[in-house]
């Protein structure tokens, strides 16, 4: 195995130093607020919530890639990265033009495929109701539910959709297989009755995790294109980088609590949507506000965006790349720090041997690292180019870290930038 580089953190003195020490003022400063004199809210104390697992919706999709279903239930599959006493979550009908009827809902800790571990399935309720209707273009949160669930834990999400219905709002890469049932509603089922798989997530968007009086965690957000959704990583493996960086902090910061919210889309880009191609999803400046700020108990921002953009633009708009991307980052940056959230600037990866490479596109990638390792504008820098390049030859991936087309890394390649993140960025700010 390689030897890894170094990570970059910014450096004491360093422009960001500042902004860190803003933002520590700016939680005291919101911690220190007192309602006025006669004041009362219910329920003051709130809850503190974190997300444990997430995933960017998209949508709607073209007619070659609908999923239909009609009195079938769903079972979602998904890896927690941090542990909790208490769950909820997040639907999403927010692709959706018409209401979404869910006729009843439940979680549980996976046992295997499709089966659940006994006494470990929880009824879902919305306002105490077991059945609810979404409106069109909106998210729903579940209600609290008691259930202990370990780090690092497979969980079914069950979903009764009583009537025809044509997914809208859809994660489409999950690289992780779910099912949908026969005819019926099997979400109290242990083993449900499969009639067939699925590799996307319909309607399921984050699930949040509260440990009662214990100290709150906190969420890291990894806004990303392919390379962050896991594309050619071990299919229902949990190789995403995301994932290997969630078992290292378990494994070596525990006490740090970070959840790890994958908010990754195959084909995303940092300025502008994917003509055609309606589940890459909205450019990330467009859908900050629901990937990021509406994620439980975010505070820090991981971005690695912008290949998409350098690949795909035309050779009259390459030169000015550089420029857009590092303006489309500023933006980014200020409207996390604007809420508290510290922002971590991801480096591209090379991509020497890909079917879109030019040299011409090289060079616009370098000249966007260099920004991202020298302006100062984020709050640390992880180097992931350092960390999956061929020392020999910087424009491509190493050959143990390249997945098979020379974009995307394989499953080491994965791990490899999972370990290249300096821990030290979620105890600094």
């Amino acid at each position: 195995m390689p030897r890894q580089p170094a990570p970059i953190l910014v450096p004491s003195g360093h422009p960001g130093q500042a902004r860190r020490g803003f933002l520590r003022g700016a939680s005291a400063l919101a911690t220190g607020m007192a309602l006025a004199p006669g004041a009362c809210l219910q329920g003051l104390a709130m809850e503190s919530w974190t997300a444990t697992w997430g995933t960017a919706p998209a949508g709607p999709p073209t007619t070659a890639n609908f999923l239909a279903f009609s009195n079938q239930t769903l079972r979602l599959i998904v890896r927690t990265s941090i542990a909790g006493t208490r769950l909820r979550v997040r639907f999403s009908n927010e692709m959706g033009s018409a209401p979404l009827q869910i006729g009843a809902a439940s979680i549980g800790i996976t046992s295997s495929y499709a089966s659940l571990v006994a006494g470990s399935s929880r009824p879902l309720t919305f306002a105490g109701r077991t059945g609810v209707t979404i409106a069109a273009g909106a998210p729903l949160l579940s209600d609290p539910v008691d259930l202990v669930v370990p780090a690092q834990s497979d969980l079914a999400v069950s979903i009764y959709l009583p009537a025809n219905v044509i997914a809208t709002t859809v994660h489409d890469a999950a690289f992780q297989t779910s099912y949908a049932s026969s005819s019926g509603n099997h979400t109290a089922t242990a083993t449900m009755p499969v009639a067939t798989a699925l590799y996307s997530w319909p309607y399921l968007t984050e699930i949040d995790v509260s440990s009662g009086s214990s100290l709150p965690g906190s969420a890291l957000v990894a806004l990303g294109d392919s390379i962050t959704d896991g594309a050619l990583s071990g299919g229902s493996a949990n190789h995403r980088w995301t994932d290997y960086l969630a078992r290292r902090l378990q494994l070596e910061a525990p006490g740090l609590k970070v959840g790890v919210v994958n908010r990754g889309l195959s084909g995303n880009r940092l300025l502008g949507d994917a003509s055609n191609t309606p589940l890459a999803g909205k450019d990330a400046l467009e859908r900050f506000d629901r990937d990021v700020l509406a994620t439980a108990g975010v505070r820090w921002l991981a971005v690695l965006l912008g290949i998409n953009d350098i690949v795909n633009v035309s050779s009259d708009g390459l030169a000015a790349m550089p420029d857009e991307l590092s303006l489309g980052y500023t933006q980014l940056i200020a409207r996390a720090h604007a809420r508290g959230i510290g922002v971590l600037g991801a480096t591209l990866l090379p991509f020497e041997g890909f079917v879109w490479y030019a040299p011409a596109r090289e060079t616009a990638r370098q000249q966007v690292n260099d920004w991202i390792r020298n302006s100062g504008a984020f709050d640390a820098v992880l180097d992931f180019d350092a960390a999956v390049r061929d020392p020999s030859r910087p424009g491509r991936l190493l050959a143990a870290y390249d997945g098979g087309d020379h974009l995307h890394p394989n499953d080491a390649g994965f791990d490899a930038i999972a370990r290249s993140v300096p821990l030290g960025v979620f105890t600094a700010s």
